[in-house]
């Protein structure tokens, strides 16, 4: 089933509130709207039967067009996580050339923590940040946690899913580079927009595609003005969305509606890992009106534009501490 969350005016509000928006049930149709006072979060904390029957009940009301509404991202989620967990996507980024990825690097998922607040619908514009020179994009599917949980193993954890959606981790890649020199992760070069949608898809959905080794074997795509850029399978991850969950647990709490992002595929999933293949920017990095449209099987498609942002004042540097400071006494 896939439970959308949308709007009719076309506002534009591009926080994780969904102030004025509703849930619904998208079908053959369209979308099938659910009760007033229905939300989508709300569906997912009360677990996945109990949402597959309200699906149920909503698929039996009128529909509407799905061109006559605003998708907005499907939930408002607590948190959300983003791991690293393609091998062809870290080589590319770390610049090693045909070194492969950097040391270590198998050992253990890594992920950071993103903006809840800086997630986006569909179909919405993406302003450019300010400083920004190397706008990206990055093709994700992502996994939507159903239940509460703790210290999780990944046999457990696949009763902690709820289900699944596309996720573009917009990325400025000379924010990111400058910031991360500082070892620490990235800020200002990822918490200005995340794409989620166009529709959470339950899991139930998607069984038919795992293969014998429990990998989700979806044909992934991203495209920028209409022309292919990237092309992956989401079986070519390194670890498997439930060892993601059961990792970002390990002695931690998962609370039902986060949203964990198995990270950018490899072949073209992002620009950056192309750039760091041929030592060059190209494709050239994203500029106001281009289109990306990244499609995963069995979820669906988002497609956003980019947009001029807005111009903000040079940042002051840091003052040099040139001489020891103590306070003074009274």
């Amino acid at each position: 089933m896939r439970f959308a969350t949308y709007t009719h005016d076309g506002a534009a509000d591009h926080g994780a509130a969904n102030h004025g928006a509703r849930a619904g049930v998208v079908g053959d149709a369209g979308i099938h709207p659910l009760p007033d006072g229905v939300t989508v979060l709300g569906l997912v904390r009360q677990g996945l039967p109990a949402a597959l029957a309200a699906g149920e009940r909503a698929l039996a009301r009128p529909a509407m067009p799905l061109s006559t509404v605003r998708l907005r991202p499907p939930l408002e989620a607590p948190s959300v996580r983003d791991f690293t967990a393609f091998e062809e996507h870290s080589e590319g980024m770390s610049g090693r050339g045909d070194l492969g990825v950097p040391p270590g690097w198998h050992t253990a998922p890594r992920f950071y923590f993103s903006n809840p607040h800086a997630l986006i619908g569909a179909h919405d514009d993406v302003a450019v940040p300010p400083g920004c020179g190397l706008l990206d994009y990055e093709l994700e599917v992502a996994v939507v946690i159903g239940r509460d949980g703790e210290s999780l193993s990944p046999e457990q954890a696949r009763e902690h899913v709820f289900g699944y959606t596309v996720l573009n981790d917009w990325s400025a890649r000379d924010l990111q580079r400058t910031e991360m020199t500082g070892l620490l992760g990235p800020a200002k070069g990822k918490d200005f927009a995340t794409t989620l949608g166009p529709w959470l898809v339950t899991a139930d959905e998607l069984e038919p595609y795992r293969d014998d080794e429990g990998f989700l074997a979806l044909d992934l795509r991203a495209s920028v003005n209409g022309v292919q850029t990237g092309q992956d399978l989401l079986s070519n991850m390194g670890w498997t969305f439930e060892e993601l969950i059961s990792y970002a647990a390990r002695g931690a709490k998962v609370r039902a509606g986060d949203v964990i992002g198995g990270g950018t595929c490899g072949n073209g999933g992002c620009l950056a890992e192309l750039w760091g293949r041929t030592g060059t920017t190209e494709p050239p990095p994203l500029r106001p009106g281009d289109v990306v449209e990244l499609a995963a099987e069995g979820i669906g498609t988002v497609r956003n534009r980019v947009v001029a942002g807005i111009e903000l004042p040079a940042l002051r540097e840091a003052r040099t501490r040139s001489v020891p400071r103590t306070r003074k006494r009274g």
